[in-house]
């Protein structure tokens, strides 16, 4: 998994609705990249709900927020209709960005990881674990911390 201070690999990837999606764009602005397991759970939904409801406030500050997993572009669709998601969500159905990012786990999903992505392309921290409340919790700190 990328550490702390190391440069956060480019990808190139296809949005939820189709069109096609690099990191390099958004370079020079600071970023959320968060993965998680599969579209539609219970635990992505509540974390995809809390960047959703956070989500003015990232603009605000010029923070991107996107999210990535290994579901298809169609899953990918359905979830951003159903949550009323505002950001990218990338279908990593390859798994080659999750393995780019170290993220890939035993059963061929993403683990729920978050890198915070400073505006020059490094990692500034990453938050790892299976409740996704703790990611969402932080990246609000972060935005509170930075901005405040």
């Amino acid at each position: 998994m990328l550490a702390v201070g190391q440069e956060a690999p480019d990808f190139a990837g296809t949005l939820q609705d189709g069109s096609p999606i690099s990191l390099s764009s958004y370079r020079g602005r600071p970023m959320i990249l968060y993965f998680y397991p599969k579209a539609n759970t219970s635990g992505c939904t509540l974390e995809a709900r809390g960047f959703t409801e956070h989500y003015a406030e990232f603009q605000h500050a010029g923070v991107a927020v996107v999210g990535v997993s290994v579901d298809s572009v169609e899953s990918q669709k359905k979830f951003a209709a159903k949550c009323s998601i505002p950001f990218p969500l990338v279908a990593d159905h390859d798994k080659a960005i999750a393995k780019r990012y170290g993220v890939l786990g035993l059963l061929g999903i993403a683990k729920r990881v978050t890198f915070f992505v400073d505006a020059d392309g490094k990692v500034a921290e990453v938050v790892e674990g299976m409740m996704p409340g703790p990611h969402v919790q932080r990246a609000v700190e972060r935005l509170h911390r930075t901005s405040g």
